[in-house]
């Protein structure tokens, strides 16, 4: 069944007008029929500003305008146009060029921010004034005579720009068909909940899952302006959520913070984590402090949703990311796509059920071949099917002979009990080409040293890392994922320590917090 986005909230609002769609904390809940409401204004407002079918709109938002921006979101895709989700945190260069990238006409923003794109900018608000003055392209402000485009499944519905952890940020194009697919169905996703509640950032490949959720699903999505553990918490335990979903920062943050002393988790019955692997450890803490939910790991990526693995928790199968599901596939497979055989090594590869993804402006990627995505990971199968990842292909550590996988020495890592949070990454060494380094964030003081020898049993000699450093966060990306370019940047041998105040996210350390292994 091909639908659309747009179809999917008329059909809803025709059905439950008055049914919850997403309540934003301290902010009035919007339904249905509101969502449809206030959405068709807006896209007559775009439409009034010239916008027409093929256009490319910006929308620029922060986790407290959710509501707004799921209504600028629906607006846009009802004029015909497609959406460029973007958050307010991103610096302005790279709003430029993602917006300039694109061709975005204008953008919609929340109220008070400065959006650098060539064209109009105007918020909700503005758009769904009659009053206002529209200025739109080629038309006289008043004008109401415009005729929208009904978009089919096959337009382009979004630009999703990826976090460019490892390099420049490229538009991951998705159209109507591929975001609706398996929705509007009878029996709604999540029908064990009254209420789903998560803190996924807008602008992110998961906070546009929670947005398709929010419109499909039978909970109310709720969310929050700004995550801190004990809001979170507090959050689930006011709604009695029955379904949550977060990143694994979020979850580590969470357990350390000790909020299962201080809230009532039970109504949990699924506490999904997305967008970077689940370690172990954290899976198993998290089991004790939501007692009655099942703890899985999603594991997808920007260009090949909606294809994913599925993994609920299993203490006997503790690194694996999980089975394909929904009608996706999973192979291994060399860089050229010849299928390896079970067991070995090579590149994560996955096909959608739906209409494949594709680069907005690239359409000679190699990352899309044949309806196959090349997920930029190592891995392997086991006989049951179950994936499990080696590591990122651009952070294995080649060191002297060796090939290093990250993940693998961060999972050792986080069995320690004084560390919180850990990264590893490589460095330039001036004999081995590279080796390992670790920065780590503690909850009590940790010798390099020690730390060293806990790993010596647990980590090959070429796994133990050469450098460790002790910071307060670790940098991420406004998607929540680590960004090891900036700890590497921070940490090379030969320089000075990592500084105090770091540019990128606030990495910092104490002076001397720096340790490197003794030549």
């Amino acid at each position: 069944m091909n639908l659309t986005v747009t179809q999917l909230l008329r059909d809803r609002a025709l059905a439950d007008p008055e049914g919850v769609a997403l309540i934003v904390q301290g902010s009035a809940p919007l339904t249905y029929g509101q969502w449809e409401a206030r959405s068709t204004e807006l896209a007559n407002g775009l439409v009034g500003r010239g916008v027409v079918g093929g256009d490319r709109v910006g929308l620029v938002f922060g986790n407290g305008d959710w509501t707004d921006y799921a209504v600028a979101f629906l607006g846009v895709l009802k004029a015909g146009a497609a959406a460029v989700p973007l958050s307010d945190r991103l610096a302005p260069g790279d709003l430029r060029f993602m917006l300039g990238h694109c061709g975005a006409v204008g953008a919609v923003h929340a109220e008070g921010l400065d959006v650098p794109v060539e064209g109009w900018t105007a918020t909700p608000e503005i758009l769904t004034n009659p009053e206002a003055d529209m200025s739109p392209r080629g038309n006289t402000a008043g004008e109401t005579s415009y005729e929208k485009a009904d978009p089919g499944p096959g337009d382009l519905a979004q630009i999703l720009y990826t976090s460019g952890t490892t390099g420049r940020p490229k538009g991951v194009a998705a159209t109507h068909a591929n975001l609706a697919y398996g929705c509007g169905g009878r029996r709604r996703p999540f029908a064990h909940s009254r209420h789903l509640v998560h803190a996924f950032p807008v602008g992110t490949n998961a906070g546009q899952m929670m947005l398709i959720n929010a419109l499909d699903a039978h909970p109310a999505v709720v969310t929050l302006p700004r995550f801190t553990p004990g809001r979170f918490a507090a959050l689930i335990e006011s709604y009695r959520a029955g379904t949550v979903f977060l990143v694994p920062a979020m979850a580590i943050e969470l357990l350390n913070a000790g909020v299962a002393e201080r809230h009532d988790l039970s109504s949990v019955l699924l506490l999904g984590s997305a967008a970077a692997p689940l370690p172990s450890a954290v899976a198993e803490a998290l089991t004790g402090a939501f007692p009655k939910a099942t703890i899985t790991n999603y594991y997808t990526s920007t260009e090949a949703a909606p294809a994913q693995t599925v993994m609920m928790f299993d203490p006997e199968r503790p690194g694996s990311v999980g089975r394909a599901v929904a009608g996706g596939r999973i192979r291994i497979a060399t860089p050229e796509g010849e299928p390896l055989a079970q067991g070995e090594t090579g590149e994560v590869w996955m096909r959608s059920p739906a209409a494949s993804r594709s680069y907005y402006g690239d359409p000679g990627s190699g990352t899309f071949r044949d309806g196959w995505v090349r997920m930029g990971d190592l891995g392997y199968l086991d006989p049951d099917g179950y994936l499990y990842l080696v590591d990122r292909e651009s952070d294995v550590v080649k060191s002297g002979a060796y090939k290093v996988s990250t993940l693998h020495v961060e999972e050792a890592v986080f069995g320690h009990p004084a560390v919180v949070e850990a990264a590893a990454f490589g460095v330039p060494h001036p004999v081995l080409g590279t080796v390992v380094a670790v920065a780590v964030v503690v909850r009590e003081p940790l010798a390099a040293e020690e730390l060293r020898v806990f790993l010596s049993g647990r980590l090959a000699p070429q796994e133990l890392p050469a450098h460790v450093v002790t910071v307060a966060a670790l940098p991420r990306n406004t998607g929540g994922k680590v960004d090891k370019r900036a700890l590497r940047e921070a940490l090379v041998p030969g320089t000075a320590p990592v500084p105090d105040t770091d540019p990128f996210s606030g990495v910092s350390a104490a002076p001397g917090a720096v340790e490197e292994a003794p030549a």
